[in-house]
Order: structure tokens, then sequence, then C-alpha cells
């Protein structure tokens, strides 16, 4: 049983309590290829950029783009699977599901087609979360300020499962950036850091050649070498990374660690989500005082872009581009809700979250609220 009560709506400059950012116009461009391929494909894109506190869900909407937005406090990795949604934030992890009898009240009636709600979240401190995962019925998560993976558990803030082999201890330093997580088979395989310092904040000495890729299972490097690299992801039976510090998708051989450069592109790459031959890539632009300077793609700090592209993975071709004009500088993470054209997503910001409700069914009982009534049968 499920009601609606008030739909939700959202601002990127919008002040209310608890961030309040200065408003900001928010200005994007995309191309019509950009916008042909998310038809094509009846998908919709989750973008996090924790530098402007939002959330996006990027929609083609008929010849164009509607783009969602909704505020949570520094969100940063995002898992997707099925109806269920988690994002880690500055220090909690939100867990959102899909509410589809919501989606079909929202007006205008059959434009939405899924809702995600808020539904819990577990508080873990300020870890540093980066990329998240799901492996079953598990969440696991990368604690950069803690340089581990971890899982999540009622009793403790967060749990310890597996750290790089160079790094001595679990403690609040984030030692060597670890980032990225892969997963093969639902089992975490792959995971990226800045560097392989063991001292508080080792990795920022070398951020132009410090980076690596390594193998859960046995510690030892599958690459090294690499600048900034961030969103290892095992597809097609590959390993895909981005070189965030060159702006590049690259193609990794996983036995003999070589590298071969898929595209270089006008951004600081982080961010990935694959879908067929296309990836969607996250740019970011570099601020001055970002930890993103100092690595070569840098120098051309000016010519730079923030938004998403999509790359053909077979030939490295450029296929669309969105790009934000204004308020996003930097994105963190990228990924696809396949099947899935125009959802919303409740936030907090506006009153709709609290006359909204989804109850199972039960029998002889009814849900009245300001005149809305479902009965179960």
């Amino acid at each position: 049983m499920s009601a609606l009560n008030d739909p939700a709506a959202g601002s990127l400059g919008h002040t209310a309590p608890p961030f309040p950012p200065a408003p900001v116009e928010f200005r994007y461009t995309q191309s019509d290829s950009f916008v042909a391929l998310l038809h094509e494909l009846r998908s919709s894109l989750l973008v996090s950029t924790y530098q402007a506190n939002k959330l996006l869900a990027v929609r083609a909407s008929g010849p164009g783009l509607s783009t969602l937005v909704r505020t949570f406090e520094r969100p940063m990795g995002l898992a997707v699977d099925g109806s269920r949604l988690a994002l880690g934030t500055r220090k909690e992890v939100w867990f959102l599901r899909n509410a589809p009898d919501i989606a079909a009240q929202i007006a205008p009636a059959g434009t939405h087609d899924a809702c995600f709600l808020p539904r819990s979240s577990h508080v873990t401190g300020d870890i540093g979360i980066h990329e998240i995962t799901w492996s079953g019925g598990e969440l696991w998560l990368v604690s950069t300020r803690f340089s581990c993976l971890a899982t999540l558990s009622p009793d403790y803030s967060f749990v310890p499962r597996w750290r790089p082999p160079f790094i001595s201890a679990i403690a609040a330093e984030d030692r060597c950036h670890l980032n990225g997580l892969a997963m093969v088979d639902g089992t975490p395989t792959f995971v990226s850091a800045l560097g392989t310092t063991d001292s508080r904040d080792g990795w920022r000495a070398d951020k132009p050649h410090g980076g690596c890729i390594l193998d859960v299972a046995s510690g030892q490097f599958v690459t090294r070498g690499l600048s900034m690299p961030h969103s290892p992801r095992w597809y097609n039976d590959r390993l895909w990374v981005l070189e965030s510090g060159t702006g590049s998708l690259l193609r990794v051989d996983r036995d003999t660690g070589s590298r071969e450069t898929v595209i270089q592109l006008p951004g600081f790459a982080r961010g990935l989500a694959l879908v067929g031959p296309i990836a969607f890539v996250g740019l970011s632009r570099i601020r001055p005082t970002s930890a993103m300077d100092g690595v070569p793609i840098a120098r051309d700090r000016d010519k730079l872009k923030c938004g998403i592209a999509a790359v053909d993975l077979r030939s490295g071709r450029l296929l669309g581009m969105l790009e934000f004009q204004s308020a996003v500088e930097e994105i963190f993470d990228v990924q696809l809700l396949p099947g899935t054209r125009f959802p919303e997503i409740l936030g907090f910001q506006q009153d709709s979250i609290a006359h909204t409700f989804v109850v199972p069914s039960v029998p002889n009982c009814q849900l009245t609220e300001t005149g809305l009534t479902t009965k179960a049968f």
C-alpha cells in the first residue's frame, strides 16, 4: 500500500537546511547524441558531486535533458542494485528503495517510471567514504581515511575487512588514498589507490606517478606508476580504470599490468559507468586549492570541462557530451539506472517526504492522508 500527497521539487541553488550553500544558477549543455544515447538505452544516469553537495539524476526528455537535483552532505559513492540504491555521504550511508506505486502517482501521470525514497541510514562518522558497491545483500565501501575496505554492522561505525599489505595499521590518516573498488562475480577483486605510502597523507608527495591498482586476494600490484587512478571496473572480462591525472580511460591487462589508453578526455576523469559498448565518464575541472592540482592534466586547467562524456569502448571515439557550465565543478561517481528512463528521488529539502508513505498491504485496513485513501485487500 502506497500513498503520495505532495510531489518533490528541488533546485541546485536551494538554501533550505541542513546544507545552506549560496544560491548558484545551474546551467548545462548537452549534445544531441548524448540525449539520443539515453533514449536508446532507455536509461538514466545518477551523478554525485560532493563539491556542490548534490545528487543528480540525468534523464532524457524529448530532444533535451531534465536533470533532477537533490541535496545531500558531501555525496560520494553510489551503488545501484535493482530497486536498491545506496549513497555514501560525509558521515553516513543512505539507503533508498524504489517505490513504483509512488512513481505512478507523481504528476504528470505516466511520466515517472521509478521513485527512490530514503528508507534508512547508517552513521559511520567521517571515515572518507569513497566508492561503494553491493555484494549480494552486503554493502562494501572504501574508507579512504582509514585506508581499508569495510562493511557495515549495526553495532559499529564500520567493520574493516581488508587493507593493502603496505598499510601497517587501521588509522584515520589517509595513508595511501584508497578510493576505488571493482567487483568480480560479487567478490571485491581490484582496488585503486593514489599512493603506496604508510604515513599520514603520504600519497600527496607523488601524485603524478604514485598511483596503483591492487589485486585484493593476493595483495599484489596489478599495475603501478599511475597518475591518481580512480573507478576501476571489471567489465566484459577486462579491467578498466580512469587515470584521473591525465584524463584517460585505460584498459589494463590484469596478468601483465600493461596499459592501453582508450581515450584522453578534457577533464579530471573520475566516475565510470559501462553498458554495452559505451562508457559514461565523469569529468571535473581543477580548482587551485584542490588535491587534484599538480598532475599532468592541470597544465591545461583553463581548457578542462566538468560533465559526463560518452565514449565508444571499441574505437575510443567520443559519442556525446553533457557539460556543466556553472554550479558543478567536480564529479565523484557516475552510475547507470538501466531500464529506468525518468526516475524521481525524494530528498529532505521539501516537505514531500513527510506526506509520502509506503506500507505493506494488511487485510481490512486502510490508509487515509489528506483525502487520499488506499485500501488493501
